[in-house]
């Protein structure tokens, strides 16, 4: 740096030149690396070149013209040839182990699939990388159909059975008309967050959240303490989580159920309404959690039968982790299922220039496992992270009571009062998804 600054000060040199001959001068040097590298390989094989080893089969064949990879980028240069002789009397090419490492494509297909995640198109790939070769569209193609496998089999492979697992968040995203994903975020005692699989369906139905969380199990995921299963509604979802774990809290989402009770009520009464959840979030322990929900029923009582019957439906999971009594930081986090939302919708600018996903290929799986592991990288810890050991504590000591047989002994009254006692939604035949209740 102190020559090139000495340089543009002497004015022998502009900045963009002396910047172009210093990746020339890198370039160059690594060609006679290169060069020297081989010409050490030849001498092993033949021995040295005017003293040839008598019991060596190769000799040298003169030199020919060559290509290596250097940054992602052809460089020519000039390959030294040799051959072995055969015991039929013939002679075969010998073919160098440094010349076929510096060919080696590693390094220009990382570029390419970093290119291609990050949203260029496999038929401009030419034009990002002008200088390397294997960028036309079809090999681009080829290329990710293999490296995006790989990521799937990267994403699934991955050791989920050492973490502690505290909650597990399931959720679906629309791929298209005719294809859906059903996605699982995991969180574990210590607040950080994993995409942990998905699975590929026509909808939201039981078969494929059985399959995801069948695969989920098979690969280690066990809570020690409890688990807290936040979902959105979904009758299939919240049956595949209690065929596998019994014992798991389900929280219902208080976004999507706000959002499902205002499409019902006049536009006059939304803003009470979100004044109602909004306390609802932040008010801590079950007496409270009671109190805010009993507040919601009386104001939707004489508003809309419906509202209120979609209220009720969702009976007393709605405050779930209420009842747990944990501290209200964790609501922030826990008491929707924003978390694996907001995934999403990173993860729908990773596909937005997929125009067609076809049912089949494996095309699907390969670009939603590239979005969900880069959006993944983004995650940081759990709001309130902080309070989970309260959270596992809470879980750890619900899971005894139901062993003892003794849970709900000294329950406060239903919620509401005098009105008919909350049912906890019903764990239907399997059905497509039943979004927002």
């Amino acid at each position: 740096m102190d020559q090139f600054s000495e340089l543009q000060q002497l004015g022998q040199m502009e900045s963009s030149e002396a910047g172009r001959t210093f990746r020339e001068f890198l370039r160059a040097s690594v060609r006679q690396c290169l060069v020297n590298v081989m010409a050490d390989e030849v001498r092993q094989l033949c021995g040295p070149k005017h003293r040839p080893a008598a019991e060596a089969d190769a000799y040298r064949a003169g030199s020919a013209k060559g290509v290596a990879l250097c940054e992602g980028r052809r460089e020519e240069i000039v390959r030294p040839r040799v051959r072995r002789k055969k015991r039929n009397g013939k002679t075969e090419e010998v073919h160098l182990e440094t010349y076929a490492a510096a060919g080696d494509p590693g390094q220009l297909d990382d570029m390419l699939v970093r290119a291609l995640i990050a949203g260029a198109s496999g038929r401009d790939m030419k034009n990002v990388h002008p200088d390397s070769p294997k960028t036309s569209r079809s090999s681009v193609s080829r290329l990710w159909a293999k490296q995006g496998a790989r990521l799937v089999e990267q994403l699934r492979a991955r050791d989920i059975a050492s973490h502690d697992w505290l909650a597990l968040m399931l959720d679906g995203i629309r791929l298209s008309k005719e294809q859906l994903a059903v996605v699982a975020l995991g969180i574990t005692s210590g607040g950080e967050k994993h995409i942990l699989d998905f699975e590929l369906g026509g909808s939201e139905n039981f078969e494929v959240c059985r399959d995801l969380v069948s695969r989920l199990v098979s690969r280690g995921f066990q809570p020690h303490c409890g688990l807290l299963a936040v979902l959105d509604g979904s009758d299939s979802l919240k049956k595949a989580v209690l065929a596998f774990f019994p014992d798991a809290v389900p929280q219902r989402c208080l976004v999507h159920k706000e959002r499902n009770i205002r499409g019902r009520l006049s536009k006059r009464h939304w803003g009470e309404l979100a004044r109602l959840f909004k306390r609802l979030r932040e008010v801590e322990g079950e007496t409270a959690g009671r109190e805010a929900y009993s507040d919601i029923e009386r104001f939707l009582a004489d508003k809309n039968a419906a509202a209120l019957e979609s209220l009720r439906e969702a009976g007393e999971e709605l405050i779930a982790l209420h009842c747990l009594n944990v501290p209200a930081t964790l609501h922030v986090s826990l008491l929707s299922t924003n978390l694996i939302e907001n995934s999403f919708r990173n993860t729908r600018r990773k596909l937005g220039r997929v125009t067609r996903f076809r049912a089949e290929t494996n095309q699907a799986s390969r670009w939603l496992a590239a979005a969900l592991l880069e959006v993944e990288k983004g995650f940081r810890r759990l709001i309130g992270y902080k309070d989970l050991p309260r959270l596992a504590e809470a879980l750890a000591s619900r899971a005894a009571e139901r062993e003892k047989g003794i849970e709900g002994a000294s329950r406060p009254a239903p919620l509401g009062g005098a009105s008919p006692p909350l049912r906890a939604a019903p764990s239907a035949p399997a059905t497509p998804r039943q979004a927002n209740t």
